[in-house]
């Protein structure tokens, strides 16, 4: 740590623990020792001193002991040459500071009788409060044990203007958190410049102007000390207990506004000890080793705009947005919503335009919280039933955010955007389709509200992992195919993760239910060699999200008494299934098609079709507009098997599936592919090529596959197979 905030915190400490000494002893001269001291209407006697030591004092005399004990708590400064860097000798000076600036305090109550109104909010008479009393401490401490404040600020010093004080103060009122007000910078304080804007304060705003010294920020920290021993049966004198709870429970930290002198040091040393982190905005030197505090210590030159946010992820605070402030109806009741043609105002991605939506990790650097940014045109350029391009990025810094939860924030994209009315959202990755309705659009709803739905859904339902969520949208059609570029190799890095896993090296698969909303009886079950259909939940994926979240809609599938080797049938997996189907599916196998296969929702990324009379099966992505050979269209196709229908012959599938060792396993594999639409063919080659060469397919076998070009009509497609000699020809009939 440093050396010059270690040394400062120590001759602060000294300072005030010298200041107490005299002031007490006037006192003494004056009152006598007799005298009853403390703050008013309260048990808890001096609380900090109390709770720490076990100590009661109601008198003058008691205070004498006190002052000895903080004497002996106060190190030596830190030599010129050297120096050990403990942590230790700054933490006990700061102990030693508040037990001093209790003593001045309950003085000052004595001395001065009107330094403090002991009222609930500033009156003309009178700017500060001072200590709460004991009917505060009841409706206000059981805040902070049932969640309803999550947390409080201590701001001491002053902003560097009336008006960032006040943007500082509603950031803080909009988080719930308290704000606790003490000291000066510049000769203002705070609570000064709030009083100078006309800003209401007390404990009914959550804006508690405690003192004018910085002594009175020993207020604060008396709080946190009667909130445990009111509310979390801490015994008084059982210190480590108290820390304790403080450091977990009442999340708590420091603002230091302004210059910082070697008092505000020694108090921030004692906030330490609490668990209470100390942010600065000016150049204060840092501590940032964790230890004491959940995270960094001391963190210094923090922007006025970031400065609460980053204070709350540095003390480890979780704020949830309680509201989503978007101009539509927002929750799980419109996830089911349909936007159809006639009732849209805008459309992206689909068959229409690129699209694409990316979650990923990213570091404290790059990610400002919440901000939304939009490149391209918004939905009030585009006429009526337009389309537009759309990139989705959402940037995400976490300390506990790993990159195996990317996919699982990824897919709940799809869940939180239908929870807009007049929104609807299909499918994933690059196969994302959205509408906006004319309704939606009509009551101001815009692209950028995208981002702010995003934004606060991931930090409420992601808390545990998410610190910082910033989203970016575009509709520039070329910056969107090159970020559309960069995100695809994404998905090509966690698609290969799986590449090492098998479906018989595990005993637990995991079912994705994250679809009901559109089709109820549709159960999704991911297998480490089969992704989910939607392409962008892997099995890993599922395992991840099942951590997250094990109440969620990923849950573990075991894999127990298998009824059909060759199809893949497993009692255990038939009987989740049947469950979570409300009984209408009986049965799955998920290495065939011809046999119960897996229902599909409406979300998968590419269909696969039985074509009879080829002896084999059509694989149609979801951007195919054009015809089949199945005589019906990639859309008229998904509308006649989505919904959680069991339709033996077809079935969603993801991409990513076909170059699985399982694909279709039961009714021949790859080899059964007839006709592919020549792009997609291309997309797929790589995979193809390497999957057909481990079948023994021949090094030729993607060109032996028809496509559009070849024509959509089966004698056409026949005869091409016959031409190239296709493998499915020879194998044994379908039927």
């Amino acid at each position: 740590m440093s050396k010059a905030i270690a040394a400062a915190a120590i001759r602060g400490a000294a300072g005030l623990v010298a200041r107490a000494g005299e002031e007490l002893a006037g006192a003494l001269d004056t009152y006598g020792p007799d005298q009853r001291v403390g703050f008013p209407n309260t048990g808890y006697y001096l609380p900090v001193i109390y709770g720490i030591t076990g100590r009661r004092v109601g008198r003058l005399g008691d205070l004498e002991p006190v002052l000895e004990t903080a004497r002996g708590l106060v190190p030596a400064v830190p030599a010129e040459r050297v120096w050990l860097p403990y942590l230790g000798g700054a933490l006990d000076a700061g102990m030693a500071a508040l037990f001093a600036a209790e003593t001045i305090e309950a003085l000052r109550y004595l001395t001065a009788p009107g330094s403090y109104t002991g009222k609930t909010a500033p009156s003309p008479g009178g700017l500060w409060l001072g200590a709460a009393d004991d009917a505060v401490l009841r409706r206000r401490g059981l805040e902070f044990v049932d969640g309803s404040a999550p947390g409080f600020a201590v701001c001491v010093g002053a902003a560097p203007s009336d008006e960032a004080a006040v943007r500082l103060a509603r950031e803080c009122q909009e988080k719930n958190l308290y704000v606790f007000m003490c000291a000066s910078s510049g000769g203002r304080s705070m609570a000064e410049q709030l009083a100078a804007r006309g800003v209401q304060m007390g404990w009914e705003t959550r804006l508690v102007p405690f003192g004018a010294d910085v002594t009175a920020t020993v207020f604060a920290l008396g709080f946190a000390v009667r909130v445990a021993l009111s509310f979390g049966g801490v015994a008084p004198g059982d210190y480590a207990r108290l820390l304790s709870y403080t450091t977990n429970r009442v999340f708590a930290f420091v603002l230091a506004l302004g210059e910082v002198d070697d008092e505000k040091c020694a108090h921030a040393a004692g906030a330490l000890n609490f668990g209470f982190p100390v942010v600065a905005d000016t150049d204060v030197p840092e501590i940032l080793p964790s230890g004491i505090c959940t995270y960094e210590h001391v963190v210094a030159n923090v922007p006025y705009e970031s400065l609460v946010s980053r204070a709350c992820e540095v003390r480890g605070l979780k704020i949830t947005v309680d509201r989503v402030p978007v101009p539509v109806a927002f929750g799980p009741a419109f996830e089911g919503e349909t936007v159809r043609r006639e009732d849209m105002h805008v459309e992206f991605g689909g068959q229409k335009t690129p699209g694409f939506e990316l979650v990923r990790t990213a570091g404290p650097d790059t990610v400002e919280d919440g901000r939304i940014t939009l490149s391209g045109p918004d939905v009030d350029a585009v006429e009526e039933g337009g389309a537009l391009p759309l990139g989705i990025v959402v940037d995400i810094y976490g300390r506990k955010m790993e990159p195996d939860f990317e996919p699982v924030l990824e897919r709940r994209l799809h869940h939180y955007l239908n929870y807009a009315q007049g929104v609807w959202h299909i499918g994933q990755r690059d196969v994302n389709w959205v509408r906006i309705s004319k309704e939606a659009y009509g009551r101001g709803f815009r692209l950028r509200h995208l981002g702010v739905i995003l934004y606060a859904k991931l930090k409420s339902e992601f808390a545990s992992i998410v610190d910082r969520v910033q989203v970016r949208l575009s509709t520039e059609a070329g910056e969107v195919t090159a970020w559309r570029g960069e995100a695809r190799e994404y998905y090509a890095r966690r698609d290969a993760r799986l590449a090492v896993l098998s479906d018989e090296n595990v005993d637990t698969f995991y079912s994705c239910t994250l679809c009901q909303s559109f089709a109820p009886t549709h159960v999704c079950v991911v297998l480490p060699e089969r992704v989910g259909l939607c392409g962008s939940v892997s099995w890993l994926d599922a395992r991840a999200a099942h951590e997250i979240d094990p109440h969620g809609c990923n849950q573990p599938v075991p894999k127990k008494d298998v009824l059909d080797a060759a199809g893949g049938e497993w009692a255990s997996c038939n009987e989740f299934i049947r469950t979570h189907s409300r009984g209408t599916i009986e049965r799955v196998k998920f290495y065939t098609i011809m046999d119960s296969p897996l229902t599909s929702c409406g979300c998968f990324e590419a269909l696969v079709c039985i074509v009879p009379e080829c002896n084999g099966f059509l694989i149609v992505n979801r951007e195919h507009a054009g015809m089949t050979p199945a005589g019906m269209t990639f859309s008229t196709l998904a509308g006649s098997i989505g919904g959680g229908v069991q339709t033996p012959g077809f079935m969603g599938v993801g991409k990513a599936y076909l170059g699985s060792r399982k694909f279709l396993k039961a009714d021949g594999g790859l080899a059964r592919i007839v006709w592919m639409p020549a792009a997609f063919k291309e997309q797929m080659r790589p995979v193809l090529e390497k999957r057909a060469a481990e079948d023994g397919l021949g090094a030729d076998f993607v060109d032996r596959i028809a496509d559009e070009t070849v024509g959509v009509e089966v004698e056409e497609i026949l005869a091409f197979l016959y031409e190239k000699e296709h493998p499915a020809l020879s194998l044994e009939p379908l039927f």
